[in-house]
């Protein structure tokens, strides 16, 4: 507590407008917005590489966030930080009956669903007070559009609304597929070009769902996965006295399939001598 005390101290005096940091002082909720973004996705990064003491600095960076967002509240009469903690230790607790209430939960997958039924509560509650409310009120506009997808998809799952096994969305992708097609053989609107991919990626985003895959983490896996062997056929081009702006789409291609042979852990620490 002291530490978090001093935390919120060191804030206030940063935000305090005789004394504080000029930027700090001149920063809104929303020009904020997109450094909790930032921090967020490097606390997943960090959890990807499985690097401990950077996971340990980015989530530091986060609370932060969690902190500036608090003050800039607190000064205009919103809330508090300890309003905050209030409000999720209240959650934490109406959420796990089955800790803090005679309420047991035999596995995992019981307890999702029950953690997902009280949300669908607090929802239901709190479109009754605004007048009714869509099945997908509150999946937000900022996430990402993998994994907003997703939730919108699950949302509409909750009522019904999905396939009940994966077939039919392998159908679907292979529609959109030839609609992509379509366009590209004869339309000149990039707009429907556009427009296709989207649906493309949304089947995609839904196939992911079926295969209990988080689309987000699969794509930035992926994205690992062409830098390493991307670096690679950097690195043996340089081996050989070459620079990959020099070298033919055929040569790239073979160092690729030889990246992919000695697999992206070893690509990414490739020597130069054929292995790793």
């Amino acid at each position: 507590m002291e530490s978090i005390r001093r935390l919120l101290d060191i804030m206030a005096r940063l935000r305090d407008p005789d004394r504080g940091c000029p930027w700090d002082c001149q920063q809104s909720f929303a020009t904020i917005v997109p450094y909790t973004l930032e921090e967020a996705y490097e606390v997943a990064d960090a959890v990807e590489r499985g690097e401990m003491v950077d996971l340990r600095n980015e989530l530091g960076d986060l609370l932060f966030q969690v902190v500036f967002h608090s003050q800039m509240a607190q000064e205009s009469g919103y809330f508090e930080f300890y309003d905050v903690v209030e409000g999720i230790m209240d959650k934490l607790i109406t959420r796990h009956p089955h800790v803090f209430r005679d309420a047991p939960i035999q596995d995992a997958d019981r307890h999702a669903a029950a953690w997902e039924a009280h949300k669908e509560r607090e929802r239901q509650a709190g479109a009754a007070q605004n007048g009714g409310a869509s099945t997908l009120d509150g999946v937000g506009k900022a996430f990402p559009a993998l994994t907003r997808a997703k939730k919108l998809q699950q949302r509409a799952a909750r009522v019904g609304f999905d396939w009940s096994d994966v077939k039919p969305v392998l159908a679907k992708i292979e529609e959109e597929l030839d609609e992509l097609r379509h366009e590209f053989r004869f339309g000149t609107d990039p707009d429907r070009v556009m427009g296709e991919m989207g649906d493309l990626l949304f089947a995609c985003v839904n196939l992911a769902r079926h295969a209990k895959v988080d689309p987000e983490t699969a794509l930035r896996r992926a994205n690992t996965k062409f830098e390493h062997r991307f670096r690679f056929i950097e690195r043996a081009l340089e081996e050989r006295g070459k620079r990959i702006q020099g070298a033919s789409l055929e040569e790239m291609d073979a160092l690729w399939e030889e990246a992919k042979q000695l697999g992206t852990d070893s690509a990414a620490s490739y020597n130069g001598e054929g292995g790793a």
